[in-house]
């Protein structure tokens, strides 16, 4: 109950949503590709880290051949990959799927109390001005518990991300950063409606895609990002994919 309060109260500090006009460049969610294209097994990366890192100093997404998970905040690129540890990401490498924008948090606040990931995600919920907008989301503390995952290199053929073995940690008592976005319903298909978060160290050695968490003092920002932009792939499987087909439940089931 304190937990929730608190974000309650800080729910006053939020200011009205502005009029329609022109988004900054630098509030932009850029995005490559589409998660019901990933979900279909595209995983050959198409656009760069060199190129990416132009549109965003933060972000989530994964690499070339689906080889692990991709944590950028404070214009560093990590890979978490499937041995769960995390490394500095080449700008050559490449990305089949990403999202990232430049951080600039609109939203700050700390917490003091304990909660588990749905209790964290309802409080929000309630906070956040619109549920038709996105937020990049940026939490920074101590985590009693964090569980990731993070999936190996594929080779082709490939097959459906829901058919993959994927390697699953889980942390204790640790300090980091958990980042992300929230989209809204209506991009589904598109990006993962709701919630969808990655997790680094503190010391920037170990991380990936977040699964479940709990979270103890932790500072949270959030940047509301009104602007959306997005690059598709132009050869290979792309083209042919049947992107009608209601991929929901796949989604989900992967996601948890």
């Amino acid at each position: 109950m304190t937990f929730l309060c608190l974000l309650i109260l800080a729910a006053f500090a939020v200011p009205p949503l502005a009029s329609a006009q022109e988004p900054d460049e630098r509030d932009v969610l850029f995005q490559v590709s589409t998660i019901d294209a990933l979900l279909q097994s595209v995983y050959d990366g198409i656009l760069s880290f060199a190129d990416l890192k132009e549109h965003g100093d933060f972000g989530i997404g994964t690499f070339d051949g689906l080889d692990g998970e991709l944590i950028a905040l404070d214009g560093e690129y990590y890979q978490a990959r499937s041995d769960g540890l995390a490394y500095p990401v080449d700008e050559a490498m490449t990305t089949p799927f990403s999202t990232v924008t430049f951080f600039e948090p609109d939203l700050e606040w700390s917490l003091n109390s304990t909660a588990n990931s749905t209790e964290f995600f309802g409080a929000l919920d309630a906070l956040i001005p619109s549920s038709n907008l996105f937020y990049a989301i940026r939490m920074e503390g101590e985590f009693p518990y964090v569980k990731t995952r993070s999936y190996p290199r594929q080779s082709r053929p490939y097959r459906p991300l829901a058919e993959l073995n994927q390697s699953v940690y889980e942390h204790r008592l640790v300090r980091g950063a958990i980042v992300g976005f929230y989209a809204p319903a209506f991009v589904k298909g598109v990006n993962v409606p709701g919630y969808h978060l990655h997790f680094i160290t503190e010391d920037r050695t170990a991380g990936g895609h977040v699964l479940d968490f709990s979270q103890n003092g932790t500072e949270v920002q959030l940047d509301i990002t009104s602007g959306f932009a997005m690059v598709l792939p132009t050869s290979g499987e792309f083209g042919g994919l049947d992107l009608t087909r209601d991929l929901g439940e796949t989604l989900e089931e992967i996601e948890k």
